[in-house]
């Protein structure tokens, strides 16, 4: 796993594709929002945004 973060990173530096933090963040909140939220109350609210 610290290796493809560290691939990505490396990748990112070296081709300045600083732009891609922001868009890798996003993805990452809302895959753990969907992970904890699957055996809740709120999931089927959830499930319909996406």
């Amino acid at each position: 796993m610290f290796e493809l973060l560290k691939d990505l990173w490396l990748f990112m530096k070296e081709r300045k594709k600083y732009w891609l933090i922001p868009v890798i963040i996003i993805l990452l909140i809302l895959g753990l929002l969907i992970v904890f939220s699957a055996g809740s109350a709120i999931a089927p609210f959830i499930y319909t945004i996406f």
